[in-house]
């Protein structure tokens, strides 16, 4: 297996727009990283460019200790040794499964008797032995793309490379492939960058997160870290379903503007740098209670409800605000009144705040 170094890669289509700009990304042999931002944000441009398929305008790109892309050259794909899923899992339907699988060591030139053995391998490994005579078209949706992840770690790769892999499967047969592909990848030791806009796959997966925007890296970290510290109320809302207020904050606490919300102090946390003046609080549903009722100005109406296992998904209009909530127990109904409660709350200096992007480059052990 290998690391991943990323050192102020920049890379800029050739009609002017900017895809990357200033990565700077270490990713340790045997960790998991998952690449989320909403559209456009640069992850699957990222992707492309550690593939080999996309080359950076600046900065450099490394297998372990060896450059395989800067401004001034490129290593073919195919030369790299990496093993690339994609959201269509691309099996031939004219070849059986073990050939299918066995295409990458054809290419490579392996002898046919560890052809053999090593397809034999993964197939075991993916959960699809005594499947290597069958065709294509006689397999479901999940086993297919088991037959494109057996391909893919076939050749042994030093990095594997998803690419919504997992987003064409419907549920639960994407919930157990993902606890299958954990599994595989811890068992194997693999480096795996993951690029989902499932944000819910990426907390499941990740040893690490990293959340792009507009090209940038707005933060790296653990998903506990990201959950509970994002370090910008963009980070908050993408992630974990924030409200955010504008207002200000003072020794005495928030006050939002135009708007009831009002937190004491003693409840905010600093997010970011900066801890006072004008900026934006950010409350995460879990920090968000309800009960029935009506409270003045803290009284709201019940838009959404939907039941969840743990805990009921409940989005309520507060004064013009749709404010998230996740409520244990009790399931509201659409159109009640309830009253907001604001516990703990995130709070973001907008000065401080402004073009604070933050660099995590050193890798972390895998877990």
């Amino acid at each position: 297996m290998s690391s991943v170094t990323l050192t102020d890669v920049g890379l800029v289509y050739p009609n002017g727009t900017v895809g990357l700009e200033g990565i700077n990304l270490a990713i340790a042999d045997g960790e998991f990283v998952a690449l989320v931002g909403p559209s456009g944000s640069g992850k699957t441009t990222l992707l492309r460019a550690i593939a080999g398929f996309l080359a950076p305008s600046s900065g450099s790109i490394s297998l372990d200790d060896t450059v395989v892309a800067d401004s001034r050259r490129s290593v073919e794909p195919e030369k790299r040794g990496l093993g690339m899923v994609f959201q269509q899992h691309a099996v031939w339907p004219h070849w059986s499964v073990e050939r299918n699988i066995a295409y990458p060591l054809v290419l490579a030139k392996v002898p046919r008797a560890e052809r053999a053995a090593r397809v034999a391998e993964v197939m075991a490994l993916v959960g699809l032995a005594g499947f290597g005579k069958r065709n294509p078209a006689t397999l479901s949706g999940g086993q297919r793309q088991r037959v494109a992840l057996a391909r893919a770690i076939v050749g042994r790769p030093r990095v594997l490379l998803l690419d919504e892999a997992l987003s064409a499967l419907d549920e639960p047969l994407r919930d157990s492939l993902r606890l299958e592909l954990q599994s595989l990848t811890r068992s194997i030791g693999l480096t795996v960058v993951h690029v989902t806009h499932d944000r819910a796959e990426a907390l499941a997966l990740a040893d690490r997160i990293v959340v792009l925007d507009g090209g940038r890296i707005q933060q790296v970290g653990s998903p506990v870290e990201l959950v509970t510290r994002p370090v910008t109320a963009a980070v908050a809302r993408f992630l974990s379903d924030a409200t955010l207020f504008t207002g200000r904050r003072d020794a005495s606490g928030f006050v939002a503007d135009g708007h009831p919300c009002a937190v004491p102090t003693e409840w905010i946390e600093t997010g970011g740098v900066g801890g006072h003046g004008t900026g934006t609080l950010a409350v995460l549903p879990e920090d968000v209670a309800l009960r029935p009722g009506t409270g003045a100005a803290t009284d709201a109406v019940v838009t959404s409800s939907l039941y969840g296992r743990a805990s009921n998904d409940v989005i309520v209009q507060w004064q013009g605000v749709a404010v998230r909530s996740r409520v244990p127990g009790r399931r509201y109904l659409v159109g009640e009144r309830v009253v907001v409660e604001i516990g703990r709350a995130m709070f973001y200096e907008a000065e401080a705040n402004e073009g604070a992007l933050p660099v995590a480059s050193v890798p972390v052990t895998a877990r």
